[in-house]
């Protein structure tokens, strides 16, 4: 259960990480880094929640299941 707040907590961190380099963009016009560096985050976030389900799978944390 825990596992599972952890991967919600950060994907809202990656969509608030999208909003700021939103605001960043729209801020300062393209005059500075900052929106570079969030959206750098957001890539790294996304990265770090896909191999977290990748091991979460793996190790039985969450599982799998059908449509039917």
């Amino acid at each position: 259960m825990i596992f599972k707040i952890v991967i919600v907590v950060l994907l809202l961190v990656v969509i608030f990480s999208l909003g700021q380099a939103l605001f960043y963009l729209i801020k300062d016009e393209g005059k500075s880094d900052r929106m570079l560096r969030s959206l750098t985050w957001r890539i790294g976030l996304s990265v770090f929640i896909f191999v977290l389900l990748l091991i979460g799978q793996a190790t039985g944390l969450i599982t799998p299941h059908g449509l039917s």
